[in-house]
C-alpha cells in the first residue's frame, strides 16, 4: 500500500519468480545511481539504488528459483533468478531487520533512472565498515514468499 507522497517502482526478474517493490517519495532523477565496479556487478551490468527514508520489499513467489550469492566479506546476499539470471539486488540482513541495493535494469520502469550511475569502488572497506555505511544508506527491506 502507498503512503502519502510515495511513487511505487515495481520489477522481477525475466521469469517472474521474484519480484521488486520500492517505496520512496525521492523523484527517481534525485536517487543517487550506483554502478559498483566489483567484478559481480560489472559482469551483470548493474545500476544500483537505495533509499534510506524509503522501504522495499523482494517477494519471492518460487524459493527453489533465487540463488542468495555471497561472496567477498560475506555481508549481504545477492539475489540473483536460477531461471533467469537476472541480478535483482543485495540484501543486508542483521537482527531480523534487512536493507537493500536494488538493481534498476530489473524495474519495469528502468527508464525513469537515467541519470549516468556514479562509479563506486568498496575494496577498502572492512566488514564493520560496510555494514554501518549499507545501514545508513541503503533501503530498509523485507523478503517475502509471494
Amino acid at each position: 500500500m502507498l503512503g502519502a507522497g510515495e511513487t511505487l517502482y515495481r520489477g522481477q526478474c525475466h521469469c517472474g519468480a521474484v519480484e521488486l517493490r520500492f517505496y520512496t517519495r525521492t523523484p527517481a532523477a534525485e536517487l543517487a545511481l550506483r554502478a559498483c565496479q566489483c567484478g559481480f556487478c560489472r559482469k551483470h551490468g548493474a545500476r544500483t539504488t537505495a533509499d534510506p527514508k524509503g522501504r522495499a520489499a523482494i517477494v519471492v513467489a518460487d524459493p527453489a528459483a533465487v540463488e542468495r550469492y555471497r561472496f567477498a566479506l560475506g555481508t549481504a546476499d545477492y539475489f540473483v533468478c536460477r531461471r533467469c539470471g537476472v541480478y535483482l539486488g543485495a540484501v543486508m540482513i542483521e537482527a531480523g531487520r534487512g536493507w537493500s541495493v536494488l538493481n534498476v535494469n530489473a524495474f519495469d520502469a528502468a527508464a525513469a533512472f537515467a541519470q549516468p550511475p556514479a562509479p563506486m569502488v568498496y575494496d577498502h572497506e572492512d566488514e564493520a565498515g560496510r555494514r554501518a555505511r549499507r545501514r545508513k544508506l541503503w533501503t530498509p527491506t523485507t523478503v517475502v514468499a509471494a
